[in-house]
């Protein structure tokens, strides 16, 4: 393939990929969370519309044959009109020690963000500490370097971009992966985080005498007020591991003419309740990964 003077290049056809990456994707915009919608912000910054458009039709037809995410480097092979591959590489800056410490330090004195984290959510609000602290977690653009080894003189050019979407599907699906583009996988935040949840509580239970146990007819005059904060409660959102195990449980409802009928409404109901809390947290697409739409109604086996 030849270019012109002025550095244009002939329109190509890609050669197909067998089993290449094909993003999940296939229309709209890419990009369910904060954080990926972020991470695509910074190469629409950079390049044309017509490139990141090729970009995204590379990434839907599966023209990327593997992607390589390592902290601070991420390798890939995306397939052009020619029968060799082009390398793609994109280094993002690393955070220092001293500003990750910061930044968890940060995340560990506050009950709910610790939470969140370590139930495996990340709230929106994660990226204002980081940026407290001076160092955002998401990479801008002068963080971040591009390359591939096609001939286009543009950068970025519509390989890079096609692996651009296809990251930001995989930090839809695993939002620590954007601090393992920072220089700390997630074994290392989690453990970090929850080594000073530990010391805190420890430092709280020194500093507190220890009280008498009273009596619960004591506390009922105020049962349901809350006496801590209520950001150190913890929720975990996930699929039952028994679909309707309280019904299950029951059994068929003694007050109806029909209770399977019953049974089977309030089976549904329950279904819907689970895929909407699904679907909230963390998205429809991974929403239908946990509790798919054509999830097949269960049985008790009888």
């Amino acid at each position: 393939m030849s270019r012109s003077y002025w550095g244009y290049f002939p329109p190509s056809r890609p050669i197909p990929v067998e089993g290449g990456i094909k993003a999940q994707t296939q229309r709209g915009q890419f990009g369910e969370h904060w954080w990926s919608r972020r991470w695509i912000a910074v190469l629409e910054s950079l390049g044309d519309s017509s490139r990141m458009g090729r970009g995204r039709t590379y990434a839907r037809k599966g023209q990327v044959r593997n992607i390589d995410l390592q902290p601070e480097l991420i390798t890939a092979k995306v397939q052009g009109s020619r029968s060799t591959p082009y390398k793609v590489r994109i280094e993002v800056a690393p955070l220092s020690d001293a500003q990750w410490e910061q930044a968890i330090d940060a995340l560990g004195s506050q009950a709910y963000f610790a939470a969140q984290l370590l139930a495996g959510e990340m709230p929106p609000e994660v990226e204002d500490i980081f940026e407290a602290t001076g160092a955002p977690l998401l990479p801008t653009r002068a963080d971040v370097e591009m390359s591939c080894s096609c001939p286009d003189w543009a950068n970025p050019c519509k390989h890079i971009a096609a692996v651009y979407y296809l990251l930001a599907e995989m930090f839809d699906d695993d939002p620590f992966q954007t601090f393992n583009l920072r220089g700390r996988n997630r074994q290392q935040v989690v453990e970090a985080l929850r080594e000073r949840r530990v010391a805190a509580t420890s430092a709280a239970q020194q500093l507190e005498p220890e009280e008498a146990e009273e009596p619960l007819e004591a506390a009922v005059a105020d049962f349901w007020t809350p006496q801590e904060a209520l950001g150190a409660f913890r929720v975990a959102v996930g699929p039952p591991p028994v679909e309707a195990a309280l019904l299950k449980r029951l059994g068929a409802p003694p007050f109806a003419k029909h209770p399977d009928a019953v049974a089977a409404a309030l089976n549904s109901a329950y279904s819907a309740v689970t895929r909407q809390a699904l679907t909230s947290a963390f998205g429809p697409r991974r929403a239908e990964e946990l509790w798919p739409a054509s999830k097949p109604p269960e049985t008790d086996g009888s």
